[in-house]
């Protein structure tokens, strides 16, 4: 007998069998049951989610020789037809290949007829997006009045590409991406039907990998099960995928959070040289931090949005706290910026050096904002007095009074620059909490100086998109309520455009570059003009 594969082997063959889609199978049997089945039903939602495996299903539960019914027997005629697809009351259309007016057309011609055996005709019409315009106009009358013993079911991956009028004449439903934990549950099943030795960090990895698709991952095992004849280790799943193993992002994290640029870098190289995949491990990185992020800004109360095992959500709990939410916002952007620059150079390890190398060499985002305050020389008011080539000079006036630091000068509202400085970090996290995009671009500033009631900060100029966001009147409302809470003075906010360095070609190419250029000590060639020069 041929080999069949781990996914059309263990397809689910009823609703109880379908894993992570509850929400929609406890819908569909009690239709089946309160004898309310809809003439259509669009199922969307991301692949190997279980979509045409609930449209097989629902076939088999409305013209199983007992149904309709909520549990097919399995042993009828109809309900082996359908498992084995040959069935000729139930017909599978790829919309890929069978996209254009004359399938339609022929299907409109062939819905008039009743079915052969079974209780209902049924048309499973896959990747129903792919239809022509004309295709679904073809399709749009019998889709409003088809005949009683004719049922639609589509699926599709891309739900916003099927026209509206099709879509209102539809019951909808959403698949999700299956979580983590529920698709190691069912490898594990798997594995011990099949009698696979297989670690439990093996099962993780492979649940990771598939992105949430259950079909993926019992593609993977099957894969993994080919490659390895022992007992399948974590590092199998890692040499044939090229994935990265959870102790590495926690081990960067830590050398980051103690800024150890040079264990750091030593760490990508090395993983680098085991022929680990960047893309794949600089996306790993920023789900990494996300989980952090949800970590440290709901602690146990959100522990529900983390799609891990109990053991790595305890540790990303506790990884959580050596940074502020403000900081791992930061790290997040970060590596995203690392990815849009890897898109655009040959090599990806380069800008992830670059990344590392800013992260792990300078102070936070935060901090380093803070650090970053521009203070005004004042201005000479009377300069005749200074110069020695005026005879006026003779005259000595009187010793002006000496004044505070601006910083520590008290305004009408009796506070300080520094004390503001001193609550800004917290007010960042704050509102983060509130509106993450907010708290992203105000981190960005510098603090300036306070004028009256006012406080000013500073955004570099080529940050003119966040200045106009932080303007706007909702957010600046939000920063000032926030101010009050933290100083409980009625501060306003400002915002200045300020020149960060004089250094104008370096800071064109953006901080990221900037930063990588100060850490090496490099300057920017313009291949281009380079390339010309040599010609």
């Amino acid at each position: 007998m041929s080999y069949i594969v781990l996914a059309r082997k263990f397809r689910p063959r009823n609703f109880d069998e379908v894993i992570g889609q509850e929400h929609i199978t406890s819908t569909l049997k009690n239709a089946i049951k309160q004898g309310k089945v809809a003439h259509a039903y669009i199922f969307s939602g991301p692949r190997g989610i279980g979509k045409t495996s609930c449209a097989r299903i629902l076939a088999k539960s409305l013209n199983c020789k007992t149904g309709p019914t909520i549990s097919p027997c399995e042993k009828c005629d109809s309900c082996k037809e359908i498992n084995e697809s040959r069935s000729f009351d139930v017909i599978e259309i790829d919309g890929a290949s069978n996209r254009g007016i004359d399938e339609i057309r022929a299907l409109r011609e062939n819905v008039k007829f009743s079915p052969t055996s079974g209780k209902f005709k049924i048309y499973i019409i896959d990747e129903v997006h792919m239809l022509t315009t004309e295709a679904f106009n073809a399709l749009l009358k019998t889709l409003e009045e088809p005949p009683s013993h004719v049922k639609f079911i589509f699926a599709t991956t891309q739900v916003n590409k099927v026209p509206p009028t099709i879509l209102s004449r539809c019951q909808k439903f959403e698949f999700r991406k299956i979580s983590i934990v529920k698709i190691i549950e069912k490898l594990e099943k798997i594995a011990q039907e099949e009698k696979l030795n297989v670690d439990k960090d093996a099962f993780f990895a492979i649940a990771k990998a598939a992105s949430g698709s259950m079909r993926d991952a019992e593609s993977i095992l099957d894969q993994i099960s080919a490659f390895s004849n022992k007992k399948i280790k974590f590092s199998d799943v890692s040499d044939v995928l090229g994935i990265v193993e959870e102790d590495y992002l926690f081990e960067i994290t830590d050398l980051i959070s103690q800024k150890d640029a040079v264990s750091a870098i030593k760490l990508i190289d090395r993983l680098i040289n085991e022929g680990k995949n960047t893309g794949t491990f600089i996306s790993s990185l920023i789900e990494h931090f996300r989980n952090l992020l949800i970590a440290r800004v709901g602690g146990k109360s959100l522990e529900s949005l983390l799609d891990l095992p109990p053991e790595l959500k305890d540790k990303v709990l506790k990884q959580s706290q050596q940074f502020s939410v403000a900081q791992i916002i930061n790290i997040i952007e970060t590596f995203v910026t690392t990815q849009e620059i890897a898109r655009k150079i040959d090599s990806l390890h380069i800008p992830l050096e670059m990344a590392i190398a800013k992260l792990a060499t300078r102070e936070s985002a935060v901090e380093y904002s803070e650090k970053r305050v521009e203070v005004k020389k004042p201005i000479d008011k009377n300069p005749k007095i200074n110069n020695p080539k005026d005879s006026s000079s003779a005259i000595k006036p009187e010793a002006p009074e000496k004044k505070e630091n601006p910083a520590q000068e008290r305004t009408v509202l009796n506070i300080t620059l520094e004390e503001v400085k001193s609550i800004w970090a917290n007010l960042i996290e704050n509102i983060g909490k509130i509106k993450m995009s907010v708290a992203t671009f105000l981190q960005e500033g510098s603090l300036l100086r306070i004028d009256s009631d006012t406080l000013i900060v500073g955004l570099l100029k080529e940050a003119n998109l966040h200045k106009e966001l932080l303007e706007q009147d909702n957010n600046k409302k939000l920063i000032e309520s926030h101010l009050k809470q933290l100083t409980d003075k009625d501060i306003k906010v400002k915002f200045e455009t300020v020149q960060d360095s004089p250094d104008r070609d370096s800071s064109e190419h953006g901080p990221l570059i900037k930063s990588a250029m100060d850490t090496f000590k490099g300057r920017v060639i313009n291949r281009w003009h380079h390339k010309e020069e040599q010609e």
